[in-house]
């Protein structure tokens, strides 16, 4: 997928989803793997209400 589409993406309803994804994509996805690159294009599709609520979770859960 090209670069600036996939980053355009990482553009969500909400700047707490906006931080996180575009903070992912500037420091970690050029480096990551393809399986991984893989995962984080097929997160982009989800709903931004499920994502958050992922994050959410996964943090409060720690």
């Amino acid at each position: 997928m090209e670069l600036a589409k996939l980053k355009w993406q990482c553009r969500r309803g909400s700047l707490e989803l906006d931080l996180l994804l575009k903070n992912y994509f500037d420091t970690v996805y050029l480096q990551a793997d393809n399986e991984e690159k893989t995962r984080f294009v097929e997160m982009l599709k989800l709903d931004d209400e499920v994502l958050l609520e992922f994050f959410l979770k996964t943090h409060t859960n720690k």
